[in-house]
């Protein structure tokens, strides 16, 4: 036994050197009090969706591909290749403008959706793993889901074994039910299949969502697309946090005047015209925009001539100069906005309150392409505190929901933080093994 004390007494000083949220978990299961007793052999599998550009895109070029010079060419007829994975390989191998050309999305009214263009063959790598997930920006290296997975990983949550990934198409917008979506009529049942094969091998453990930002709104929606009686079969819990809704809120109109405000698409020495007009090609650019039902008429555009509410949203966007995107939000956006059903499974809706969010963008000389003026109001940075109380509104609606419904309010915290910050992240693992004990 003496030969074992000098290693006991470096664990202090070892645990010291790990995230907090990790070093809080890793002796949870050995407090001798109750705490949290949930044992790694409890677990209920668990998958996770971590936000906007966070999930790689590989790219495969056919002869149906015509490029606009011929370096963008080059990988056609050579299989898969990565597009979308380490931002400062595109500045290194002179490959912006391909990226742009090869990354962009062309709405297709006959059918009434998003598609590559012609030749473009597209996927998202390392699905069913949580390190499908990563920042493109090398600063910003655990700004996904790094910090959750690590904790869970204290617990006993193990990749691929009890924990998974479902990485998706970002530029895409997960439908309604009954709506014509090719990206994720795909993707909805890779995950489908993923969830039975994870409850199946843990015993018909019910598995748990857990979704961040963008992800959270694809995990809802991937759940209201379910069967009812598959939902009860298979979904334990659907834990959001911060997400985006068809609530809407005003950080996204502020997007297609500046795509850069969203630091989602970092690409290293690259002016935010060239990043916008890419933007403004995927349908996630006109997903999220106010929803009249909760903004109202209050105005969220001011001009010396004209003022812009979320009623005014088709006029607003041929103002910013977007005509060929009135026909898409009309047909899929407006209805996205009207669909409140909610998935009758246990939701835990996890926000950050109390920090200044824009409210309304003045662009007194009618200048779009000039910063706004912005008036401030309350959320978590991003997303409207307006919009998290209608979505919550919304969810308790319904009796059968409102009884399996918890929202979780956390002051001071941004949209991003709440997936870094050291007690955001504790409270996020707490309502994880919460779940777990329901």
């Amino acid at each position: 036994m003496a030969g074992i004390t000098p290693l006991l007494r470096l664990l202090p000083l070892l645990l010291l050197l790990l995230h907090p949220s990790l070093r809080e978990y890793l002796t949870v299961s050995r407090r001798p009090n109750g705490g949290v007793d949930v044992g790694a052999n409890e677990l209920h599998p668990i998958v996770l969706l971590a936000g906007l550009g966070c999930s790689d895109i590989e790219a495969r070029l056919t002869e149906a591909y015509r490029p606009s010079t011929p370096s963008c060419g080059a990988m056609k007829g050579k299989g898969w290749f990565s597009l979308w994975e380490n931002a400062t390989d595109l500045v290194t191998h002179d490959y912006l403008q391909c990226f742009e050309e090869q990354m962009r999305l062309v709405y297709d009214p006959a059918v009434n959706d998003y598609r590559n263009l012609p030749g473009v063959e597209t996927r998202i790598p390392k699905f069913g793993s949580v390190r499908g997930f990563h920042d493109k920006n090398p600063l910003h290296s655990k700004t996904c889901v790094d910090y959750v997975r690590e904790a869970l990983e204290g617990l006993g949550y193990r990749d691929n074994d009890t924990m998974f990934g479902a990485p998706y198409d970002w530029r895409h917008t997960p439908p309604i039910p009954g709506q014509a979506s090719q990206a994720y009529s795909h993707y909805f049942q890779q995950f489908k299949e993923l969830v039975e094969a994870a409850s199946s091998r843990h015993r018909k453990r019910k598995a748990i969502i857990f979704g961040h930002s963008y992800g959270g709104m694809v995990a809802l929606e991937f759940v209201r697309n379910m069967p009812p009686a598959w939902r009860n079969r298979h979904i334990k819990h659907l834990i959001l946090a911060a997400p985006t809704l068809s609530t809407g809120f005003m950080y996204m109109v502020s997007s297609l005047v500046s795509a850069g405000s969203l630091q989602v698409i970092y690409v290293p020495d690259t002016d935010d015209s060239s990043v916008t007009k890419l933007w403004r090609s995927f349908e996630t650019a006109i997903s999220d925009l106010p929803s009249p039902a909760v903004f109202g008429h209050e105005p969220i555009v001011v001009t010396k001539r004209r003022n812009y509410s979320a009623y005014d949203m088709e006029d607003l966007l041929a103002a910013f100069g977007l005509a060929g995107s009135i026909e898409p939000f009309k047909r899929r956006m407006v209805p996205k906005m009207q669909y409140s059903e909610a998935p009758m499974v246990p939701i835990t809706c996890i926000n950050g309150v109390d920090n200044r969010t824009p409210r309304q963008l003045v662009f007194w000389d009618g200048d779009y392409n000039a910063e706004p003026e912005i008036v401030y109001g309350d959320g978590d940075g991003f997303v409207n505190l307006i919009s998290m109380t209608a979505f919550e509104e919304d969810m308790c609606r319904q009796p059968r929901q409102k009884k399996q419904f918890k929202s979780v309010k956390i002051p001071k915290v941004g949209h991003r933080e709440i997936l870094t910050d050291e007690l955001a992240v504790k409270k996020v693992v707490e309502e994880i093994l919460e779940a777990n004990r329901l």
